[in-house]
């Protein structure tokens, strides 16, 4: 098996997102997480853009220990000083160190020639040599540089001794076909001694993970990614859809270092501090990723996982797919989710509750549990032993926010008073006071039914308790009770 080195960007390239910078400390914490992810490099920053991206690099490389620490730098003496500074404290450091290389870039951006560039970039990596042994090229909107011409660039750059070659597709431009013929050029006609090439596409046009594989299966041996695609514009290449479909087609023969089970967390925690959400059909991590809602679909995984998915959600630290019930189920979906809510029911039982959830899911977008015990003949109060009794909020500018909450379990009463950062924060914490478990909430979102300030506000929120996610839903004009009530959904599912 031959080795894929993972270079992560999530935290130059990707946090190059408008609106979504991060601090120092959450720079650090994710990190670490990428550091047990197992990724080789780690992209700390650009030191010379800011006072704050110096700091970031420099803390990182303190906190991590094992993966190489990357700081990026235009082909400017005083970038490479100030990031080799920033680098002082790595265990292991790479200067990230190019120039653009395309006729767009030479001509209408540093209004140069040919020649003139070249020099510049053998200039900045001689210079970077001086300070650290591993130094990385990158040749800016290689997609659109002319081969023969990129693969003079790329012999210059390694006879000065980069040890690796970037080859971006800056602005998602090529098409697959065409990034593979340009890796395989290069590969064909410069002599890259001990160096290796890098991928670094875009998704401008949907194909990023596309032409990263194929400069893999042409030689590339980096792939420069983020976590859940994200980076400026339409973002870059995902590190997940990468990772998983090199583990998925063991005839390439390549192996990475990435411990897969540790995808989905470290997707949900770049979501959350990046206040990013993942779009529900987004491959691998998105929420749709692994449910089902069609009737042959259905049928299939209930018998056998093999016959829709591709991927055991285990792998990528995901607990189960997700059978979602719509007017497209079959009896086998229906029959298996009341074998888990624990009713029984015979044949001519089950086609009589199938009839009625057909014309039920004709008419409502959501088909719930609880839905599904009133079709039943349950009485869905005595599934709920946790149930909202009372709550009151006070909350406005220059006062503390105060939640008071009642929850009636079981029959018997209690009260806790709780302050938060907010008053949905406030009524959790007061939920938590009362049950005394330890609840993690994966998930909150909060969509709009309709429009209008009086408008309905549905809540969708994944917990995890002991280990195993719980959903919860509910829905009210008051956004407060309907995000409590959501999280109590979740709670009653809990096994008593």
């Amino acid at each position: 098996m031959e080795k894929l080195f993972i270079f992560d960007t999530t935290l130059r390239d990707g946090e190059q997102v408008p609106g979504c910078q991060l601090n120092t400390i959450e720079k650090i914490e994710i990190a670490k997480a990428l550091e047990e992810l197992g990724v080789d490099v780690i992209e700390a920053g650009f030191p010379v853009s800011s006072p704050g991206d110096f700091n970031s690099v420099v803390e990182i490389s303190k906190a991590v220990t094992w993966p190489t620490i990357c700081a990026l730098t235009r082909a400017v003496e005083k970038d490479i000083e100030i990031a080799a500074e920033a680098l002082k404290h790595a265990k292991k450091k790479r200067i990230h160190t190019g120039i653009g290389t395309s006729d767009f870039h030479i001509k209408y951006k540093f209004n140069s020639t040919q020649d003139e560039i070249i020099k510049r970039a053998v200039d900045a990596t001689t210079y970077a040599k001086k300070f650290v042994e591993d130094v990385e090229f990158y040749a800016e909107d290689a997609g659109r540089t002319d081969n023969e011409y990129l693969a003079k660039v790329v012999q210059a750059v390694v006879n000065a001794g980069a040890t690796v070659v970037n080859i971006p597709d800056t602005t998602g431009y090529c098409l697959p076909t065409e990034y593979a013929e340009k890796i395989k050029y290069l590969i064909d006609h410069v002599d890259m001694k001990n160096a290796i090439l890098s991928t670094h596409c875009h998704q401008d046009l949907g194909m990023a993970t596309a032409n990263s594989l194929m400069g893999v299966i042409n030689g590339a041996r980096q792939v420069e990614v983020t976590i859940n695609g994200i980076g400026e514009r339409a973002g870059n290449t995902s590190l997940e859809e990468v990772v998983m479909a090199i583990k998925s087609h063991k005839e390439l023969n390549i192996e990475t270092n990435i411990n897969t089970q540790k995808i989905y967390p470290l997707s949900k925690m770049v979501s959350n501090l990046m206040n990013m959400p993942i779009q529900p059909n987004k491959a691998i991590v998105g929420r749709n990723a692994f449910a089902h809602s069609s009737g042959i679909h259905q049928d299939g995984v209930l018998k056998n996982l093999s016959t829709y998915e591709i991927i055991d959600p285990k792998e990528v630290g995901i607990n189960d797919n997700s059978i979602v019930l719509t007017a497209r189920s079959g009896r086998h979906a229906l029959k298996s989710r009341l074998d888990l809510l624990g009713i029984k029911v015979n044949a001519d039982k089950l086609s009589e509750i199938y009839e009625k959830f057909l014309v039920l899911a004709d008419n409502k977008k959501d088909i719930n549990n609880d839905d599904l015990l009133i079709l039943a003949g349950k009485e869905v109060g005595k599934s709920n032993r946790i149930k909202l009794d009372y709550l009151q909020v006070n909350s406005g500018i220059g006062i503390k926010c105060v939640a008071v909450v009642t929850l009636d379990i079981s029959g018997e009463k209690f009260t806790a008073t709780s302050f938060g950062n907010g008053p949905v924060d406030a009524a959790i914490k007061a939920v938590r006071e009362i049950v005394k478990k330890q609840i993690n909430i994966q998930e909150f979102l909060i969509q709009a039914i309709n429009k209008g300030s009086d408008d309905f506000g549905k809540v969708h929120m994944q917990v995890e308790y002991k280990g195993i996610n719980y959903y919860g839903f509910s829905a009210n004009t008051d956004i407060v009770v309907a995000s409590v009530e959501s999280f109590i959904d979740a709670m009653n599912k809990f096994p008593v």
